[in-house]
């Protein structure tokens, strides 16, 4: 077992995830065989491929299938978030099971240069209901929750993100502004690393990165780790280093990655389902405050923009 999966079994324990539902396997074999061994990859790869074959297989024939060992076999269904092999073939089950009746498709076609605008519309459109499909199996709600009480009891809060990410980012904040709460995503990574120093205990800082390996969000979560604040990251690998900074671990699907949509860009999908999780949560728990600040947003907006308040122009 290499050292990268030791890892992951020692944080999965930290972070106390339970098993996948059947139809988040496929996305969980995507999100952790970069940190497999090839012969870890070869069991994911057979049982995400052929689910109803796999199911049937016992553990040596799963291992001789796969040209692996028994081990190797068990290995790999423990990290893949199962307790040994025999969860792992209740799950084959379940999900062939799924696709058989047509509520788990088969992998779509990924999309070609000269493909009609209305294939392009049908297959985003599939790509986009699959990936919230399988970041809604796949995410730990005992994590969630988790984050969602400390968010709603935060002094401030801090969102870090870059580019695509950088959007989620803005998006939370002004969510959690709507509802009275503190909160700032600094676009510039300097600015970030500066609020961060400012946190202390009581404070949460989020960290928003698919890759989950970019240095210019991954150091401002340090930061507010070591100063004591709650931080949380929101990442499609929850192998990724930006986990050894992070309380609490939301991990997140994505849609096939392909020429024309690479997962940076693909991955906000599953991050804004997130983020309205999130926010849904911390509205949820502080509703006395939350409903009348909302309302008054959505009041000051309305008398803005109506032909009474009129605006002001330079």
């Amino acid at each position: 077992m290499t050292q990268d999966v030791k890892e992951i079994f020692a944080r999965a324990g930290t972070h106390g995830s339970t098993p996948p539902a059947p139809a988040a396997l496929a996305a969980k074999v995507r999100t952790l065989a970069p940190s497999m061994t090839r012969s870890m990859q070869r069991v994911a790869e057979a049982v995400a491929g052929d689910p109803a074959g796999c199911a049937a297989l016992t553990v040596t024939g799963l291992a001789e299938l796969t040209g692996t060992s028994e081990a190797t076999v068990v290995r790999t269904a423990r990290l893949l978030g199962y307790p040994g092999y025999r969860d792992l073939r209740l799950a084959l089950a379940g999900l062939a099971a799924q696709q058989q009746s047509g509520r788990a498709p088969a992998i779509t076609t990924d999309i070609a240069v000269d493909d009609p605008i209305a294939d392009v519309v049908a297959k985003l459109a599939y790509d986009e209901q699959q990936t919230l499909a399988d970041t809604a199996a796949g995410l730990d709600t005992v994590q969630l929750g988790a984050a969602v009480a400390a968010l709603a009891s935060a002094r401030r809060t801090d969102v870090y993100g870059i580019g695509a990410s950088g959007l989620v980012a803005q998006d939370l904040t002004q969510k959690l502004l709507r509802i009275g709460l503190m909160a700032h995503a600094p676009g510039d990574p300097h600015l970030a690393v500066t609020n961060a120093v400012q946190l202390r205990a009581g404070d949460v800082a989020i960290a928003i990165t698919h890759s989950g390996s970019t240095g210019d969000v991954i150091e401002p979560l340090r930061v507010a780790f070591e100063r004591g604040a709650t931080t949380v990251a929101i990442t499609g690998r929850p192998d990724a280093p930006v986990t050894q900074y992070a309380d609490h671990v939301l991990t997140t699907s994505t849609a096939r990655e392909s020429e024309l949509r690479p997962a940076a860009m693909s991955s906000r999908t599953s991050q804004l389902l997130v983020v309205d999780c999130l926010f849904v949560g911390v509205a949820q728990r502080t509703y006395e405050t939350a409903a009348p600040a909302l309302a008054a947003s959505y009041e000051a907006l309305a008398h803005r923009h109506s032909p009474r308040g009129g605006t002001r122009h330079a």
